[in-house]
């Protein structure tokens, strides 16, 4: 394979903005931060996580590909792309999260309200206790991938679940919502407005919003997310096998799970960790703007981005905690780089695996190939022949109609890992 096939990254133009509070935090040792991180996510919370999501039907690691011919072309050492497109048939990697909070505040309410105390999700999932949990009811609002998780997990353990979209959410995905057994409610404005209608009509009628951002006062629910997050990281760490990356790249969004792939890499390798760059589109980007302000900073979307997951206009407080001190780098790309990069994992070139990756699951790679083709750039972030570099493909094609409307052929045309 030629350098040819990253001709499209040549010209991107993407933002780039070096944190100085994890530069410092670097070169102190860290130690400061030590106490952060374990508020943010404990290692504990990680170990729970696996252990219960590793007994769930279905379960198995999805697959960390090796893409070597993309890495040549990209000059660099090594490229792992972990393919989250096939969890538990839901196509994207949010499946881990929002169903593990549904198991995990069903068990707390039957214990608070009924004092049945270790309530596991085996239990939960056989009906032991559905003539209970049928009165409790979680609502989230979300792009697609997150309600689905929700729902998924509300029909597993047992409890009435209500969805809510923003007016951009595409047929196909509201469909997928329904299928599993969700209430969907489509609200007018975009996904900040889904979020603000679902917090006001849980509130009013006792329903507990089960949500992958967070804010002043919620916490504990976007933690179990990102407790339930947490097993992709860990299984890629060991899949590669005691392998370290230089690199990692991760897409922003509301930043719950690159803070999540923070936390584990920082827990297992400390002051070791690779260098750590946030991508998001130039579009919605609140954790860049945040950054730049050295504070949380939300920004108005004011034109939805193709990488529908990632359009979010105001950052989880608790994502920030993290990121705020420990992302190295934050990345902006625009919009022409996403259909590039979903036909280039599409084509498998010079031998590299066919890989079917999602509008927002391609940020990240996105990023670092416009890094790589950019001197400039690939200096600022140390890229370089002796590189190796982890991307996190958190979607498959959760929309075949768009997914085939940005590669030119259908989802099942892809020879897929998963």
């Amino acid at each position: 394979m030629t350098q040819d096939c990253l001709a499209p990254f040549d010209t991107a133009h993407v933002a780039h903005f070096a944190n100085p509070k994890a530069v410092q935090g670097r070169s102190s040792g860290g130690q400061s931060l030590g106490g952060q991180r374990t508020a943010v996510l404990s290692p504990a919370a990680v170990v729970a996580a696996a252990e219960q999501i590793g007994t769930w039907p279905g379960y198995s690691p999805t697959p960390l590909v090796a893409l070597t011919g993309l890495a040549r072309a990209a000059g660099l050492e090594a490229l792992w792309y972990k393919d989250e497109g096939g969890r538990f048939g839901l196509g994207s990697f949010k499946a881990l999260g929002g169903a593990y909070a549904v198991s995990s505040l069903l068990a707390d309410q039957l214990q608070s309200r009924q004092g049945i105390a270790g309530a596991t999700a085996e239990a939960l999932r056989g009906g032991r206790y559905r003539d209970l949990t049928a009165a409790i009811t979680v609502a989230s609002a979300t792009d697609g991938n997150h309600g689905r998780s929700v729902a998924w997990g509300a029909r597993q353990f047992g409890c009435r679940c209500v969805i809510y979209i923003h007016a951009e959410v595409s047929a196909g995905r509201e469909a997928a919502l329904r299928d599993q057994g969700a209430e969907v409610i489509r609200v007018d404005g975009n996904y900040d407005a889904s979020v603000a209608r679902c917090a006001a009509d849980a509130a009013e009628k006792g329903w507990f919003v089960v949500s992958d951002t967070s804010w002043e006062g919620y916490r504990d629910i976007p933690r179990r997310v990102m407790a339930g997050y947490s097993v992709l990281v860990s299984e890629a760490i060991e899949q590669l096998a005691g392998q370290r990356p230089t690199h990692v790249f991760v897409q922003g969004g509301v930043g719950g799970i690159a803070a999540t792939v923070l936390e584990v890499l920082w827990q297992v390798w400390g002051e070791e960790r690779p260098r750590f760059i946030v991508v998001e589109p130039e579009l919605a980007a609140c954790l860049y703007a945040s950054a730049g302000a050295g504070r949380p900073q939300a920004v108005e979307v004011e034109e939805e981005t193709l990488m529908a997951g990632l359009s979010c206009g105001e950052i989880s407080l608790l994502a920030w905690d993290s990121l705020g001190t420990g992302a190295d780098d934050f990345m902006t790309i625009p919009e022409n780089l996403v259909a590039p990069a979903m036909r280039l994992l599409a084509d498998g070139p010079d031998g590299d695996q066919p890989l079917v990756a999602g509008e927002s699951a391609v940020a990240g790679l996105a990023g670092l190939l416009a890094a790589c083709r950019s001197p400039e750039l690939a200096a600022a972030l140390g890229l370089g022949g002796q590189s190796r570099v982890m991307v996190f493909g958190t979607e498959g094609a959760t929309d075949p109609v768009i997914y085939e409307e940005l590669t030119g052929r259908p989802p099942e045309a892809v020879s897929v890992s998963s």
